[in-house]
């Protein structure tokens, strides 16, 4: 202000007026521009608040502009680069396939934006599609269990009274009979849960009916069984640990059978540790693949089964408060069993 002249020709008490309301107006620009400043940091801030929320949602979003350009989007949408393009911007609500995942598409409109959310339900519709396959399967188990029971009398019948030259032929049949009796009772039980009575169980009574299971098993190729089981015993349930075990040697016969070997060996093995008893399962066959799948229901590779069994071997397992690990390079599937379920 000590720069700033006057007019020599103003009244003092006009000067001195004016002097004041200069103040008051350089003071007032002062406030103006400190609430210009206060109002830019918060507007910043409450962008970048808005751009965390986005950012931390699950679901893809994209913010369009009257023209539907992108005004904002989060990491999600960007992921999902090319998605919007085949987006119906009209509809309210769609379902969307998009490199080979489902998405449920939203969009809701302000008065200048238009919101668009896709969310991946690829995981729900494939449990939708597993329980009406569960549905569907126990149903036809239900409805094969009877007429399956009458042939395996018959069959039983027929075995005391076959000549020698066709015992082949009824030792095949009680085989494949086997095989379907076994893939309903894993269908029922996967249908209704697994529900373990624990007991004392010693491995000998386990390696005996794995060894009968493996008898009624049909295989090609001479296979050598190594059972390396102590005289101890585990607390479990008898008869759904032994399944477990029975499906996990099945799948190592399988793997000798794909392999381009003329022969193969399946090793299945006990040992404890501080916390656990430990069962390993391991073969000569194929390598591991799609591992991430094996425990998928109704997922198979094979000509034989239904998909279930690795499955309902983890069910079993975990049933028992235990685990299944897995591990490619050596092959090797191992069943851990809380020493005191």
């Amino acid at each position: 202000m000590n720069d700033f002249k006057l007019p020599s020709t103003m009244e003092p008490g006009e000067k001195e007026t004016l002097l004041t309301q200069l103040e008051s107006l350089i003071e007032q620009t002062y406030n103006v521009e400190k609430e210009y400043i206060a109002l830019t940091s918060s507007y910043n801030q409450l962008q970048s608040l808005v751009k965390q929320i986005i950012e931390v949602l699950p679901n893809a979003l994209w913010v369009l502009n009257e023209d539907d350009s992108i005004f904002l989007h989060n990491s999600e949408a960007e992921r999902l680069e090319g998605l919007l393009d085949f987006v119906d911007l009209d509809a309210k609500e769609a379902e969307l396939a998009f490199k080979q995942r489902s998405f449920l598409i939203k969009i809701s409109n302000t008065e200048a934006k238009k919101i668009v959310s896709a969310t991946d339900i690829t995981e729900q519709k494939r449990k939708e599609r597993l329980a009406s396959m569960g549905q569907m399967a126990a149903h036809l188990a239900h409805e094969i269990r009877n007429p399956i029971g009458s042939i395996a009398l018959l069959i039983s019948s027929l075995s005391k009274r076959v000549v020698p030259k066709n015992r082949p032929i009824v030792d095949e049949i009680k085989r494949s009979l086997f095989r379907v009796e076994r893939i309903i009772k894993s269908t029922l039980m996967y249908s209704k849960g697994v529900n373990p009575v624990i007991s004392p169980t010693p491995l000998h009574l386990l390696e005996k009916e794995c060894r009968a299971a493996v008898d009624s098993y049909t295989y090609l190729k001479p296979i050598a069984f190594h059972y390396d089981f102590p005289e101890t015993s585990v607390d479990a349930d008898a008869n759904l640990l032994s399944l477990a075990l029975q499906n996990f040697i099945f799948n190592a016969i399988d793997a000798v059978e794909e392999s381009d070997d003329e022969s193969g060996e399946v090793w299945i093995r006990f040992e404890t540790s501080d916390e656990s008893c430990l069962f390993h399962i391991e073969d000569s066959g194929v390598p591991l693949e799609e591992s991430a799948r094996l425990f998928e229901a109704f997922y198979t590779t094979k000509t034989k089964g239904n998909g279930l069994g690795m499955v309902l071997s983890r069910q079993i397992i975990e049933a028992h408060k235990g685990e299944i690990t897995v591990t490619k390079s050596p092959k090797r599937f191992t069943l851990h069993l809380p020493k005191k379920s």
